[in-house]
C-alpha cells in the first residue's frame, strides 16, 4: 500500500528480512533486503536463485520492481 498518493510502497517493515520473491520467467531468488526506491526496486544480500531444486548462491542482487510477480 502507498502511503501517500504518488508515493510508491512503504517497504521499510521488510528491511533486514529474508525475502522469497517469484520473478516472471518461473525465476525464485531469495534473500535479505537491504535497501529499496519507490519503484519497488529491491535490494538482496546473501541472495540465491532458486532452480528446480537447484540453488545458485549469487551474493548481492538488485531486483528491478516490474519483474516481480509476488513475495
Amino acid at each position: 500500500m502507498a502511503s501517500k498518493q504518488g508515493y510508491g510502497p512503504d517497504l521499510r517493515k521488510f528491511m533486514d528480512k529474508r525475502l522469497h520473491v517469484r520473478l516472471n520467467g518461473k525465476r525464485r531468488i531469495t534473500g535479505i533486503m537491504i535497501g529499496h526506491d519507490p519503484f519497488m526496486n529491491i535490494v538482496l544480500d546473501q541472495a540465491v536463485e532458486h532452480i528446480g531444486k537447484e540453488t545458485n548462491p549469487i551474493g548481492k542482487v538488485m531486483v528491478r520492481g516490474n519483474s516481480m510477480i509476488l513475495w
